[in-house]
C-alpha cells in the first residue's frame, strides 16, 4: 500500500523540437515542486520533445538529441523523483526501435521507465508509425517512497472506451500498483475535458487505485491542449484539479485509501466558453511558437465571422498585433463599412480602408477583352472580388510581415461557400472547425460583460456582398438546418441515406448538401490549416479522396 505521499502535478506547455527549452520546462517544475514539499513531480507524455513530433522522430539525430536532453535532467532528480514522458530506443522491438514512454528519474539517476502499450491509430493520432507497443505492464519501485507506482501513458488508461485486447490499467492494479500515474497529450475538442474526467474516475473507481492524470496544455499546429490535469481517488471521485487552458502546478497529498477526503471543486466552462479559451490559445501558440510579433491582419467584412475572427485574435495577441483592412466593393452596403469601424473601435485595433472599385473595374475590362463584353459574368466576377480582398490581405502580410486569419466558417468550408485564393487565404484558419450557429455563440459569448461585437453585426442577415442584393439564405439551406446536417455527416459519419432531415427540409435538402459535402474536399486541402475544436475538424483527423464516386449521383 502506498502510504501519504505528495505528487506536484506540473502542467506546462511544450513547443515542439524546442528539446533544450523543454528541458528547462522540467527543471523549473521540479525546482518548484522540491521547494514546496513535494516527493515526485510528475510532467506530460513525450514532454521533451513536444507532442505531436510527427516525421521529426525520422530524422536523423532527433531523438539522439532528445536523449541526451534526458540524461541531463538526471541531476534535477536529486531534490526530487521525476516522472516524465520521452521517446526512448529499445533496439530488441525491431522493425519499430523507438517508444512513448514514462520514465522516472531518481536519485540522480535514470531508475526505470515504461512504455506505452496502446498505440492509438484514429483520428489524429498516428503512433503506430514510430513506436513499438510494449508488452508488459509492470509498477515501479520509487526510491524513497513505499510501494509500487503504475506508469501507464495517456491512451493506456482508455482501453474501456476505446475496444483494446489488453487494459493496462487493470493489470498495474493487479500487480500491486497503489496509484497509477498517466502521463498525457490529450488533445482538446468541445466537451473533451468532462469526458476524460468522467472516464479516469470510473477506471480509478473500478480498479480501486487512485489516478493521477497530467495533460499537456497549450497549441501545436491544428492540436489544442487544455491541461485540465487532476486526481481520481480510489472511490472515482475528484480530488484535485488544475485550470484549463493554462499552465500550472499543483502539490496533492494522496492517500490511497482517502478516506474521508473532500472532492476538490472542479470549475467548469461553458460549452461556448471552452471554444473561445481553445481558439485564443491556439491562436496565441500558433504565434508565439513560430515568433511571429508583427501580429495578426483580418479582412473585415462588418459580417458575423470577420468580427469573432478580430475578437478572438485580440484576446489571444492583444490590440497592438491585430490589424482591421476594410475593403468595400461595387456592391457592399454602407453598413459593412460602419459595422467593421464600429468593431474596430470596440476592439480598440487599427482599421484600415482600401476600396476596390478601381481594380474591380479594371478585371471588368480585362473579362471583356477575354470572354467578350457581358453584363454579368456571374460567379467569375462574384469571385474577383473576393480575390481582389485576398491579394491585398496578402501585400500587406508581405509587406509588413503579419499573419493572415483566414475567417471563413465550417458551415462555409463544409459545402465550398468559399473562394479559393480570396477569403481563403492566410496562415491559420480560425473559425475553420467552428459551425455558424457557434460563430454567432462566440460573439454573444464576447458581449456577455462589455459590447465587442456590434449588435447590427449579430443581427444582420448574413451575405457576401459579392452581387446586388445577395444574401447566405439564397444560396444555401438555413443555417440551422445545413449544420444539423454537417453534424450528422462529419461528427456523425452518416452516410446521405442515414442523416436524419432537420425539421423544416427533406431528403432533396440532405443530399444536396452532402454532395457539396464531397464536392468540395479540393477547396479544403488549399485552406490554411484549421484549428482543430470537434470530433472531426478539417485536417489530419479526417482523410478523404478528392477523387472518388461514392454517393455521387
Amino acid at each position: 500500500m502506498l502510504g501519504p505521499v505528495k505528487i506536484a502535478i506540473a502542467q506546462v506547455n511544450p513547443t515542439v523540437g524546442d528539446l533544450a527549452g523543454n528541458r528547462r520546462l522540467v527543471e523549473e517544475a521540479a525546482e518548484k515542486a522540491a521547494a514546496a514539499g513535494a516527493d515526485l513531480v510528475a510532467l506530460p507524455e513525450m514532454v521533451l520533445t513536444g507532442y505531436p513530433p510527427m516525421d521529426l522522430l525520422e530524422r536523423d539525430g532527433f531523438v539522439r538529441d532528445q536523449l541526451r536532453e534526458l540524461e541531463a535532467l538526471e541531476s534535477a532528480s536529486r531534490r526530487i523523483a521525476i516522472v516524465l514522458g520521452a521517446v526512448v530506443k529499445e533496439p530488441e522491438r525491431r522493425p519499430k526501435m523507438l517508444a512513448n514512454a514514462a520514465v522516472l528519474l531518481a536519485e540522480g539517476r535514470r531508475v526505470a521507465h515504461r512504455s506505452k502499450s496502446l498505440l492509438p491509430s484514429y483520428d489524429v493520432f498516428d503512433e503506430k508509425r514510430y513506436f513499438a507497443p510494449s508488452r508488459h505492464r509492470e509498477p515501479v519501485a520509487v526510491p524513497g517512497l513505499e510501494g509500487l507506482l503504475g506508469l501507464a501513458v495517456c491512451e493506456d488508461t482508455w482501453s474501456g472506451r476505446v475496444p483494446y485486447s489488453v487494459d493496462p490499467a487493470a493489470e498495474l492494479a493487479r500487480a500491486g500498483a497503489s496509484l497509477i500515474l498517466n502521463p498525457s497529450a490529450s488533445p482538446w475538442h468541445g466537451g473533451k475535458p468532462l469526458e476524460r474526467r468522467n472516464l479516469l474516475a470510473q477506471v480509478a473507481r473500478e480498479h480501486e487505485t487512485p489516478i493521477v492524470f497530467i495533460n499537456q496544455v497549450g497549441g501545436n499546429d491544428e492540436l489544442i491542449f487544455d491541461g485540465g490535469s487532476f486526481v481520481a481517488d480510489a472511490r472515482g471521485q475528484i480530488l484535485a484539479a488544475l485550470p484549463l487552458f493554462e499552465s500550472g502546478m499543483r502539490v496533492i497529498d494522496i492517500d490511497a485509501d482517502a478516506r474521508g477526503s473532500k472532492p476538490d471543486e472542479v470549475e467548469e466552462f461553458t460549452l461556448t466558453g471552452q471554444l473561445e479559451a481553445g481558439l485564443v490559445l491556439g491562436i496565441r501558440d500558433y504565434f508565439l511558437k513560430q515568433n511571429l510579433p508583427p501580429g495578426a491582419v483580418v479582412g473585415l467584412s462588418g459580417g458575423i465571422d470577420s468580427a469573432v475572427t478580430a475578437h478572438l485574435a485580440v484576446e489571444a495577441l492583444g490590440t497592438e498585433r491585430v490589424l482591421g483592412i476594410a475593403m468595400p466593393g461595387p456592391f457592399s452596403s454602407d453598413h459593412s463599412i460602419s459595422d467593421a469601424e464600429t468593431l474596430a473601435s470596440n476592439l480598440g485595433i487599427e482599421l484600415r480602408k482600401v476600396d476596390i472599385g478601381a481594380l474591380y473595374s479594371a478585371y471588368r475590362e480585362i473579362f471583356g477583352h477575354l470572354f467578350g463584353e457581358c453584363d454579368d459574368y456571374g460567379l467569375t466576377q462574384q469571385n474577383i472580388q473576393s480575390r481582389i480582398r485576398g491579394a491585398i490581405l496578402m501585400a500587406v502580410s508581405n509587406q509588413e510581415n503579419r499573419l493572415v486569419l483566414a475567417t471563413g466558417n465550417k458551415s462555409e468550408l463544409s459545402v465550398g461557400y468559399c473562394t479559393l485564393y480570396g477569403d481563403t487565404v492566410g496562415g491559420l484558419a480560425v473559425l475553420g472547425d467552428v459551425y455558424k450557429r457557434d460563430v454567432y455563440a462566440l460573439a454573444r459569448y464576447a458581449n456577455r460583460r462589455s459590447k465587442r461585437i456590434p449588435q447590427n453585426t449579430v443581427e444582420k442577415p448574413p451575405s457576401a456582398e459579392l452581387a446586388p442584393g445577395q444574401l447566405d439564405r439564397n444560396e444555401l439551406p438555413d443555417y440551422a438546418i445545413l449544420d444539423a446536417i454537417l453534424e450528422q455527416a462529419i461528427e456523425g459519419e452518416r452516410t446521405q441515406e442515414n442523416i436524419e432531415p432537420p425539421l423544416g427540409c427533406g431528403p432533396d435538402v440532405v443530399a444536396s448538401v452532402t454532395q457539396r459535402l464531397d464536392r468540395n474536399e479540393y477547396k479544403r486541402r488549399q485552406t490554411p490549416l484549421v484549428l482543430r475544436t470537434s470530433l472531426k475538424a478539417f485536417g489530419s483527423g479526417r482523410r478523404l479522396p478528392i477523387v472518388h464516386r461514392y454517393g455521387a449521383p
